[in-house]
């Protein structure tokens, strides 16, 4: 048999859109991508194409134990619960958006904001290639927070609101590809991975803060934080997003970064993770009511107590100090190539003085997809996301 003329990467995409016809068109109610949004726990590289982002990790030890010890910018040892979620939905862990783009960060930003320069609308086609070919693409990027001003902490970041804009970007195009029908059928089915809000209680939970004195008490830090937080999922919305996979904030008051300042967890930060995480359960079950959007929340914070509590049960011996770092909790800076580094990456719970390890990262995602305990998650799981029917209401 002759070989085909046609290119391979046209013949990929030629299989995608045939797949992905036979998603929309039998009803089938599997996922065929994931979008994901949020901070550094799930970012995959976004970070390494910002110039001034004190927020990376595209250097030794990060990725010690990835394929070929390769650092990849992710904050981790390994995988991190990107990688896991999208494993387990048979796919490719979805890429950074901003590897997909012929156009630097800088240069967007200075066409969005500038009075001189005609914004030109960015070239979305590798990341079109990306989520038909890939099963998604990723906006996360480590640093990102739900406010704006949260983003400033790193220097440089893809705020939660920017993320936004840019998939709203990636969904014009994707109605061009595909249709619009197609294309609402299409992100109705795919699953909204969104981890953020631990960099906005970081930064109100740390000694110098002053958000405390802009914001007012916990309760109203949140509150300001979930109206933002609304106003971004009710866009999401509005671009076709109907399946939203929500990692809650952990216990971020017992991270190496915040444990060190006094020997032992910052409660005044568990405290507003708890109180987040209870905003977020109310807005997302609104939402729900208002919207008819369905959703998962995973409880990092009881899953990350029970790992603490009773360390040796999940595997670990060592919950209090980072694998990768500096001084007495290894958090005194991050990890960098002269850093310490542990060599028993699986038994511990945190890789450096914010992020876990792969092993607590897959952990985690292993029990969002089955788990059944509504103390780690509710009110369905993953799975049971997956399997929800496409709403009738199309953006």
């Amino acid at each position: 048999m002759a070989n085909s003329v046609i290119p391979e990467h046209h013949r990929n995409l030629c299989f995608s859109l045939a797949f992905i016809s036979f998603i929309i068109f039998t009803g089938a109610q599997v996922a065929p991508s994931v979008i994901v949004f949020g901070d550094s726990l799930v970012d995959v590289g976004n970070n390494n194409f910002l110039a001034l982002s004190l927020a990376k990790a595209n250097f030794p030890h990060n990725g010690v134990d990835f394929d070929g010890s390769k650092s990849t910018g992710r904050f981790s040892n390994g995988k991190n619960a990107a990688d896991f979620f999208a494993e387990k939905l048979e796919l490719q862990t979805s890429p950074p958006y901003l590897s997909t783009q012929k156009e630097s960060f800088f240069l967007k930003r200075i066409k969005k904001d500038s009075f001189f320069l005609k914004r030109i609308k960015n070239d979305e086609s590798n990341a079109i290639k990306a989520v038909l070919q890939n099963g998604g693409i990723s906006f996360a990027s480590g640093g990102a927070g739900i406010l704006n001003e949260t983003n400033k902490i790193f220097v440089q970041s893809i705020s939660l609101d920017e993320q936004t804009e840019f998939f709203s970007s990636v969904h014009g195009e994707l109605e061009q590809q595909l249709g619009k029908p197609s294309a609402a059928s299409y992100l109705a089915k795919s699953i909204f991975l969104i981890s953020i809000g631990g960099n906005d209680i970081i930064g109100y939970s740390k000694p110098d803060s002053d958000l405390p004195g802009k914001y007012g008490s916990p309760q109203k830090y949140v509150d300001t934080l979930m109206f933002t937080f609304r106003r971004q999922l009710k866009r999401m919305f509005d671009l076709g997003a109907r399946k939203f996979a929500i990692l809650g904030a952990a216990k971020t008051g017992c991270c190496p970064s915040l444990r060190r300042e006094t020997d032992s967890c910052n409660e005044g930060a568990n405290s507003l993770s708890l109180l987040f995480n209870d905003g977020v359960a109310s807005l997302l079950q609104e939402l729900k009511t208002q919207l008819g959007i369905n959703y998962s929340i995973f409880l990092s914070y009881n899953l990350v107590e029970d790992f603490i509590s009773k360390p040796a049960e999940h595997g670990f011996t060592e919950v209090r100090r980072a694998c990768c770092g500096v001084g007495e909790f290894r958090a005194d800076v991050p990890c960098i190539p002269i850093a310490d580094l542990c060599d028993k990456r699986d038994s511990h719970l945190f890789w450096d003085l914010y992020h876990p390890t792969e092993a607590a990262a897959g952990k985690v995602i292993d029990r969002f997809f089955s788990g059944t305990d509504d103390r780690y998650v509710f009110p369905i799981n993953v799975n049971q996301l997956v399997g929800v029917a496409e709403p009738t209401s199309t953006p």
